[in-house]
């Protein structure tokens, strides 16, 4: 059991290895000179609101795609990975969700839906995405009322972005998983992958 614990994870290691490559191959010249260079900033710059264990503060935002998502509309159905990202046209964020396409099968294996959460507004989302390329996941605006969701959950930062943070929510539409990130850094995804896992126990 436990080698082939281990096999997942090297086998994690190489794919995570491989988005990193293939990302930056797939990415413009011309999307490259629209990324905002921001510098490091602070780790972690907020109060965490909500704990492993806890029903998940529940919520509705638009999507780029026009509709409404709900948190509630996947209880009974769907576990979800929240992944709050601190803005749109930034290196990190441009390199972690489009890591997310080729990790497809991660989420599809672990009946997971992933919902993408920014404090930027529609037509900014629209653009950004459409640059970065097809994503198979909802991505939602949490701009108005400005990082409200953000502020629920706890991770959002005094110059009003959200951290980088991950949450993992059962399909009871409980917590069982988190992890506020370094700001500067792409959280892990073999991390995430043993998380997901974990639900099917």
């Amino acid at each position: 059991m436990e080698k082939k614990k281990l096999i997942i994870l090297i086998l994690l290691g190489v794919l995570s290895a491989f988005i990193s490559v293939q990302t930056a191959f797939a990415i413009s010249d011309a999307y490259k000179g629209n990324i905002y260079q921001m510098g490091a900033l602070k780790p972690i710059d907020s109060v965490l609101k909500v704990k492993v264990g806890q029903a998940a503060p529940d919520f509705t935002l638009p999507s780029v795609s026009g509709e409404k998502i709900s948190l509630s509309q996947y209880r009974g159905k769907k576990n979800v990975v929240l992944s709050f990202v601190p803005a749109a046209w930034t290196p990190v964020c441009s390199d972690q969700w489009p890591g997310y396409n080729i990790a497809k099968d991660i989420f599809t294996q672990n009946d997971a839906i992933l919902l993408g959460i920014t404090v930027d507004n529609i037509p900014t989302l629209f653009a950004w995405t459409n640059q970065m390329g097809q994503l198979w996941f909802p991505v939602l605006s949490d701009f108005w009322p400005h990082g409200g969701v953000a502020k629920k959950y706890g991770v959002l930062r005094s110059n009003g972005v959200s951290e980088r943070a991950l949450f993992v929510i059962d399909k009871n539409g409980i917590i069982r998983y988190i992890d506020v990130h370094d700001i500067n850094k792409r959280p892990s995804l073999e991390n995430l992958a043993t998380a997901l896992e974990k639900l099917k126990k």
